[in-house]
């Protein structure tokens, strides 16, 4: 009898070899397809898309403090009213844009304000006041934008720092998520 038990108990050991081979092989491709797909992720979040926490309410009633904001990097065509997030005095901020290259930009002292001659009130709440630094009419400079808050009389924007270059968007809003509930 033991000799007809040995070649059963090899063929077993063998057996049990290959399914812990096959089985690494398939843990090492589930890491590897982990590893991918982590990596793509990453890439996704910090080259295609910018996630970041609005400051501030310098954009209310739109984005308030604390809402995370979801921003498309690719798209460097920007068109008026478009909500962007943006690098100026050092700091990341959230803006409309106002301007772009070219457009001559006019605040008066009731608080009105002109984009080439064409009123800009529309949804905006709050009256739009000139500050010290720019005089009136303002052309915006090429490869730049003028970028103004909605909250108009609390925030700081191209009024307070001038235009601020297309280099310095970081992306487009495409998504606000509130913080409130969370």
């Amino acid at each position: 009898m033991a000799t007809d038990s040995k070649p059963d108990d090899i063929g077993q050991v063998l057996y049990r070899q290959r399914m812990r081979l096959r089985l690494a092989r398939e843990y090492g491709a589930l890491a590897l397809r982990w590893c991918a797909l982590a990596f793509t992720l990453a890439l996704l979040l910090t080259q295609v898309f910018l996630i970041t926490q609005a400051q501030g309410n310098g954009m209310y009633p739109a984005i308030q403090d604390g809402d995370f904001l979801i921003a498309f990097r690719w798209d460097q065509t920007f068109s008026n009213k478009e909500v962007v997030v943006y690098t100026a005095a050092g700091q990341r901020r959230v803006g409309r844009i106002l301007g772009r290259e070219g457009d001559i930009i006019t605040i008066d002292d009731s608080g009105e304000l002109l984009v080439n001659g064409t009123s800009q009130s529309g949804d905006i709440l709050f009256p739009t006041y000139a500050k010290e630094g720019l005089t009136y009419p303002f052309t915006v400079p090429e490869g730049s934008v003028f970028l103004l808050g909605d909250y108009r009389t609390q925030c700081e924007d191209s009024r307070d720092f001038g235009p601020v270059p297309c280099s310095a968007v970081e992306g487009k809003v495409i998504t606000i998520l509130r913080r409130r509930g969370i």
